[in-house]
């Protein structure tokens, strides 16, 4: 079966009207009967078609009691639906922009990260991603929300239904993020994950030097039926690309870290000489307040 073409834009649309026709109670045909519509009207709303105008699709929107943020950004995206790759920044007025990217996940039959400098968000313990949080600056409050946030999304990513594949550079791991016990917890966590068999976790070791991910932290994901995207997230802005070109080039890095790091048996080896050489130091540093 050919892959479906449609656009990052236009399937948020489209989910954002199913999700309130669900709301409501509604299905398409009721809803044009009560507009006087036929019902594949509807139904290309649905599917994140344009063609729609703004008096119609405010009708539609009015109808099903959108709420007024819900319905700015519905009337913003109605037309740029079929324009492929978005460029989100993150004070644009849009109340929740990491939506985008929940949505894509939940539909993904396969995810594959690489993260060069922190544990990656994905695998991430809530007590890590608070102190990455404050480090920003972020406020406590935001902070704790953010870890609320990202272990929802954990929760729904790594429930078996998808394949998981994690690139992470070495110091990612070697970056301390809050006190020992953070790190601990963090360390060990990951051994955690490491035996589920739809996650796979591989270390691209320091001594490798120079490598294909220099160029920042990304995620591919994709699907059963659309074509694949890539997301990169930036201090200003969240990106989704969906050119063909610009996917070619990330899945050539990927390939290209598939081939530079670790296995998953040497990857946990790493990960628990890393936890040696932690609990040393804190043993030798213990020692030396003893004696002073």
């Amino acid at each position: 079966m050919p892959l479906r073409r449609s656009t990052v834009r236009g399937r948020e649309f489209g989910d954002a009207i199913r999700a309130l026709l669900r709301a409501a109670g509604l299905t398409n045909r009721a809803v044009a009967e009560l507009l006087g519509w036929q019902e594949a009207k509807v139904s290309e709303l649905v599917n994140g078609k344009a063609g729609t105008s703004d008096v119609d699709l405010a009708k539609l929107l009015g109808l099903l009691r959108t709420p007024p943020d819900e319905f700015d950004h519905l009337m913003a995206l109605h037309h740029e639906t079929h324009v492929r790759d978005w460029l989100q920044p993150k004070e644009s007025g849009v109340t929740d922009r990491a939506r985008t990217l929940r949505e894509h996940e939940k539909i993904a039959s396969d995810i594959t990260g690489w993260s060069m400098n922190v544990v990656h968000g994905m695998l991430q313990v809530p007590e890590y991603t608070r102190h990455l949080a404050l480090a920003k600056p972020l406020a406590p409050d935001e902070a704790r929300a953010l870890a609320v946030s990202r272990a929802a999304r954990q929760r729904a990513v790594l429930d078996g239904y998808r394949t998981v594949t994690i690139f992470m550079h070495e110091q990612a791991l070697r970056l301390p993020v809050g006190n020992e016990d953070v790190m601990a917890e963090q360390l060990h966590h990951l051994l955690r994950l490491s035996v589920r068999p739809y996650l796979m976790i591989r270390l691209i070791p320091t001594a490798f030097g120079p490598h294909a991910g220099l160029a920042g932290d990304f995620d591919r994901l994709q699907f059963k039926k659309i074509p694949p995207i890539i997301y990169v997230e930036s201090e200003g802005a969240n990106v989704f690309l969906e050119d063909q070109l610009s996917v070619g080039r990330y899945d050539t890095v990927v390939k290209s870290l598939g081939r530079t790091a670790l296995d998953e048996e040497r990857t946990r080896k790493l990960i628990t000489d890393i936890i040696g050489e932690e609990a040393r130091g804190d043993q030798v540093a213990e020692e030396q307040l003893q004696r002073e």
